[in-house]
């Protein structure tokens, strides 16, 4: 059994370096005495506004969490770093709820995080704000390959003439399931390349650091603002759904959401941040907010353009290239739910031929696994990014009365498991495919979504 980790005494913020010819940001940060290094990427033929540095500093704070991790101190000391009222509560939360699921499996509390250091900008300072130009009506799409991502872009491109996709990615090393994905929006793709410290990624013993899930998209979400300002767009347009906001498990009293920084919480408190930054000319914000998975996926099946090219597997996505998988596995937590959610509104053989001839519904001993997404098995709902107990019930219910489903052994003994509670699950269907919660929409595109 490997030796546990010594937490660290202090993590601290170092300054954040930009190469305005060059277009790479490098984020600087102490834990003890290890220095790191996070270099982003942008590429040259910029121009770096007040505005683009200001994001440039965002990406610095929310990175740094990915080296936080590593040795989990009690004290966060943000150093000579410019901290604006109210980011403190924000970074605060950031850390605690988005290292929910790595409190939880490491069994370290962070309750009693300690912050130092930081100060406010000085007012003889130009604002942030100068410079900008940014236009509202030119959108980023941030864009991962999944059903989410792809219905969120049907619907603004039928709005909007100038649309991009955000891909941010290692440097030279592309994901294949997201570029083929990307592909098939024929739109103009805006990246960034990401480069984490080797340090993190390869520690001199398996022993040396803490290990777990971090709120990845919440930094990617800051970079993708960069991005946006760095090309004059106004709107960052997310694709994160109603059920992300839904926690896994609670512990010790506070829930546990693996998807944290894809929750309403972050969203509302992140476009918080941005305002007193940027102002009304940044607009950061959720498409599928107020939607359950099983909205997205009716979407989807509308959309046969994508049906061949959609890819959300995670094993398409290892960090190392040798372990990626070019098609989807059919066996892991994220087949199960997209071929669940996806049920009630796809044919069986189109669902086959999107998993390779692989469906995890035709797959017996996956049992144990759709048991889980239903919140009956002896698992929790896994640490994915998978829709809510209540989504997957209710997608059973409405995949066992298609007529190509009616012989599906696994189908009918997830619902006899179900017992009574699969008629609730059935009624609750119009709730699920309706509005389920607030949204931060601007009003002039929210029709888009109830077409």
């Amino acid at each position: 059994m490997a030796a546990r980790p010594e937490r660290s005494a202090r993590f601290r913020y170092g300054d954040v370096a930009v190469d305005e010819a060059a277009g790479v940001v490098q984020c600087h940060y102490l834990l003890d005495d290890q220095a790191f290094v996070e270099t982003v990427l942008l590429g040259p033929g910029r121009t770096w506004t007040a505005a683009a540095h200001e994001a440039a500093r965002l990406v610095h704070l929310l990175a740094g969490v990915s080296y936080f991790k590593a040795g989990a101190p009690r004290v966060i000391d943000l150093g000579n770093n410019v901290l604006r009222p109210g980011e403190e509560q924000f970074l605060r939360a950031f850390y605690i709820h988005g290292l929910g699921e790595f409190s939880y499996t490491n069994g370290i509390s962070l309750d009693a995080l300690e912050f130092t250091g930081g100060h406010e900008p000085d007012a003889r300072e130009p604002g942030a704000r100068g410079g900008a130009s940014l236009d509202t009506s030119r959108v980023l799409i941030p864009f991962g390959g999944g059903i989410d991502s792809l219905v969120t872009v049907d619907s603004l491109a039928r709005q909007f003439d100038d649309i991009s996709l955000f891909i941010a990615n290692r440097a030279n090393d592309r994901f294949q399931a997201i570029e083929r994905s990307a592909a098939a929006t024929s739109l103009p793709v805006l990246r960034a390349e990401r480069e984490i410290d080797k340090r993190i990624l390869n520690p001199g013993s398996p022993d040396s650091y803490f290990n777990g899930h971090v709120p990845i998209t919440g930094i990617l979400s800051a970079i993708a603002v960069l991005v946006a300002i760095l090309d004059g767009r106004g709107m960052v347009v997310m694709s994160n759904e109603w059920s992300a906001s839904r926690g896994n498990i609670i512990f010790d009293g506070r829930p546990i959401n693996h998807q944290f920084s894809k929750s309403e919480a972050f969203e509302t408190s992140f476009r918080s941040v941005l305002a007193a930054a940027f102002g009304p000319e940044l607009e950061y914000f959720s498409f599928l907010r107020p939607f359950s998975e099983l909205w997205v996926a009716e979407r989807f099946s509308r959309l046969p353009q994508f049906h061949a090219v959609v890819h959300s597997c995670n094993r398409a996505f290892s960090l190392d290239a040798e372990k990626r998988l070019e098609t989807w596995c059919g066996r892991c937590d994220k087949c199960c739910f997209i071929d669940l959610i996806l049920a009630p509104f796809m044919e069986r053989v189109q669902l086959d031929t999107l998993f390779h001839g692989n469906e995890p519904l035709s797959d017996p001993s996956l049992l144990p696994s759709f048991r889980d997404l239903l919140g009956i098995g002896e698992g929790t709902k896994p640490f994915e990014c998978v829709g809510d107990v209540d989504e997957c019930r209710t997608a059973l219910t409405l995949a066992s009365e298609r007529e190509d489903r009616s012989g599906n052994l696994l189908i009918q003994r997830l619902l006899a498991d179900l017992g009574d509670s699969s008629l609730a699950a059935r009624e609750d269907a119009g709730r699920l495919l309706s509005v389920l919660g607030p949204h931060h929409i601007p009003d002039a595109i929210a029709g888009a979504a109830l077409v």
